[in-house]
């Protein structure tokens, strides 16, 4: 597993190099690189690493998400509360109920097949997303309408009601009886228990800062450590509070930077430095998780039905922004926002051929379709034009 690790941050580190010298972001060079040294290509991974790769992502996932909620405060989400609202909610319905009745006309699916596959390639990537709005906010990029805040917030609950439905229709599939009016109830149940769940570590974790003093550094291992027990304990609990924890552990981080507003920026500045090697691990090891020779199960068909879920996405998202105080150029970024695919995708992409779920060889291929398009493409259109559209809101470097 030594290997693996060293293998891991050199390629990384050389390709991201290499895809920052071409004009590219670094993820798309880090993508690229875990593809080639993945099981599919050279297959340089130990199978020890490849065995944890998922719990790596998951940690990596939770610094991510730990970065956004230290990225925002009160102030800003009261001002983009219901922009953020629409932008999380309808996209992500738009483009999930479209991509299911594509797949059912399609690959002859079930309705139950149509919407587990809509749902999962709906879902969009924090860790593509929330890194990039956070490099725009330190730049003060968009400061004027808080278009990069408004993106970061939504990104996250956008997840939340992707794998819930997702969730929901695995559990049809698989259950021989289920609740379905309940399931549907889980999704505003999820979002709220995330809140609440994220509050409560929250206020924990700040007793414990204001009653010892302890090291910024120590502070960040502790924020960590108690995200990742949030996190596996909702997955010991199952259901709603599993989908839940990801946005709590975003709400933990709204609470430093809120309550405690030059501890949270010191945190912020030690998260930056901690992202710089998760970066790695995180992109390569997505990468290293997909096999291009998968899509050709699927085919052009796949590439068109991932496509016209990203059209309809965007004109959702136009649609959604439309009456609202952004401009064109601002929304026409938030579309380009929210193309991005790769962690969940990557993370449950092969669970309903594992689970036997008819079908489910079509849906991985069609999950690796919307990694490879979506990711690179959405990655090099934020890197390129986000001052430039941006610009007229904030400052340009």
């Amino acid at each position: 597993m030594m290997i693996s690790v060293a293998v891991i941050i050199a390629v990384g580190l050389l390709f991201g190099f290499f895809a920052s010298r071409v004009k590219m972001p670094p993820l798309v060079g880090m993508l690229i690189g875990g593809i080639l040294v993945g099981p599919s290509a050279l297959n340089w991974l130990d199978d020890s690493m490849l065995a944890i790769s998922t719990d790596i992502r998951r940690i990596t996932l939770i610094i991510v998400l730990l970065r956004a909620g230290l990225g925002l405060n009160r102030k800003t989400l009261q001002k983009i509360g219901k922009p953020a609202a629409f932008m999380s909610t309808v996209p992500v319905v738009f483009e999930g109920l479209f991509v299911a009745l594509m797949v059912i006309i399609l690959f002859d699916f079930s309705f139950v097949q149509g919407g587990m596959t809509g749902f999962m390639i709906a879902a969009v990537s924090p860790a593509v997303i929330v890194p990039s709005m956070l490099a725009l906010m330190k730049k003060g990029v968009g400061k004027k309408n808080h278009a990069p805040s408004v993106i970061l917030a939504s990104a996250s609950v956008d997840d939340v009601i992707a794998i819930t439905v997702f969730s929901m229709f695995v559990g049809i599939s698989t259950a021989t009886s289920i609740n379905v009016a309940l399931q549907i109830f889980s999704i505003p149940l999820s979002i709220l228990l995330g809140v609440v769940l994220g509050l409560m570590v929250g206020f924990a974790m700040l007793f414990l800062f204001n009653r010892f003093k302890i090291r910024d550094s120590k502070k960040v291992i502790m924020l960590l450590s108690a995200s990742i027990f949030m996190v596996a304990l909702a997955d010991w609990l199952e259901g709603t509070l599993a989908i839940a924890a990801l946005l709590g552990v975003m709400v933990l981080g709204i609470v430093m930077i809120e309550k405690k507003p030059p501890l949270g920026e010191r945190l912020s500045r030690k998260f930056d430095k901690v992202w710089v090697i998760a970066e790695v691990f995180l992109f390569v090891l997505v990468g290293a998780a997909v096999d291009p020779m998968v899509a050709l199960e699927v085919g052009l068909i796949g590439i068109v039905i991932v496509l016209s879920g990203l059209i309809v996405r965007s004109l959702a998202v136009l649609l959604v922004t439309q009456r609202s105080m952004f401009s064109l150029r601002e929304r026409t970024f938030f579309v380009m926002a929210f193309l991005p695919k790769a962690t969940v995708q990557a993370s449950i992409g092969g669970l309903p051929l594992t689970l036997g779920i008819a079908g489910g060889e079509k849906m991985l291929a069609l999950a690796v379709i919307s990694i490879l398009l979506s990711a690179p493409l959405g990655a090099i259109l934020i890197d390129v034009f986000s001052e430039k559209l941006l610009k007229e809101d904030g400052v340009s470097s």
